[in-house]
């Protein structure tokens, strides 16, 4: 699958402006991770690119078609993982997997409804109403569903928020299987998913595409522009943007990416995080 986005624009009635002049190119096999902070728009991009919405200006286009014309070829192929989720409390997984299933128009569904419910470990689950499910396993339901059918395009929207250290390493891994046949869109707040699995990055601030690449070049970029130092007042004076402070034997020592790093600070190799972390300061004094 070939997903050609050419100057995408999205202007929500009241005159918010969510996305501004979007060029991207998603082709399949691959990991893709979307980053960008709160209200960059990046479930408005996802939302567009499942057809719930319309954009204002722009074009997307799916194997060279328009997506109007290949909307239901896009539905039937596509697992969805928005980040607000409804789920029916009455029913139990199963049921609702079924219903899911259903309205994908699965036939025979049972063995894709079992192939989804054993990838999400919720076997010892599938009788229990979905009201009796602690956060975690309501996200893992969630991932289930946009599982069902065997997707050729999967966008998950913050897949593994609620779920513990050990499951976040077990869908890692999965979503990374799935992407090896498939093109997987991946939003999230944590690094470490995106850095752990995907093999392209794109970062999403104030509506426009800031950067597109891999996790190795974004951290090329960060290059000489983080730095360590014990906590100081002349941090702020420096125009430092501290991203961490850990306390230690000898007082707090504290994580910082600057343009220009005073001399105080000592250099050290950026992580993805700092580097995402540069890339927005950078963008915020701009």
């Amino acid at each position: 699958m070939n997903i050609q986005i050419s100057h995408l624009t999205m202007t929500y009635p009241t005159g918010k402006t969510a996305l501004r002049d979007v060029g991207l190119e998603l082709k399949s096999p691959a990991l893709t991770g979307l980053l960008g902070p709160n209200g960059a728009g990046k479930s408005t991009l996802m939302r567009l690119l499942t057809a719930n919405l319309l954009p204002t200006a722009g074009a997307i286009t799916v194997d060279g078609q328009p997506l109007a014309k290949q909307e239901r070829r896009l539905k039937a192929g596509l697992g969805y993982l928005p980040q607000s989720f409804g789920l029916y409390d009455e029913l139990t997984v199963w049921q609702f997997l079924d219903y899911m299933a259903a309205l994908k128009g699965i036939r025979d569904s049972k063995p894709t409804i079992e192939a989804a419910i054993c990838a999400t470990n919720l076997a010892e689950k599938r009788k229990s109403p979905i009201r009796a499910l602690s956060g975690g396993q309501r996200q893992r339901v969630g991932i289930a569903q946009a599982l069902l059918g065997d997707p050729e395009l999967l966008i998950l929207d913050e897949p593994t928020v609620g779920l513990d250290p050990e499951e976040r390493i077990a869908f890692r891994n999965l979503f990374s299987r799935m992407a090896q046949e498939r093109l997987v869109l991946l939003s999230t707040h944590i690094i470490e998913d995106v850095q752990s699995v995907c093999n392209e990055l794109i970062v999403i601030h104030q509506g426009s595409v800031r950067f597109i690449g891999t996790p190795a070049q974004l951290i090329a970029m960060a290059e000489g522009h983080v730095g360590v130092f014990d906590e100081t007042d002349r941090a702020q004076e420096a125009g430092l943007h501290i991203t961490s402070r850990v306390n230690t034997a000898r007082g707090v020592a504290c994580r910082a990416v600057a343009e220009d790093l005073p001399a105080f600070v000592t250099r050290t190799e950026p992580t993805l995080e700092d580097a995402y972390l540069y890339l927005i300061s950078r963008e915020g004094v701009q």
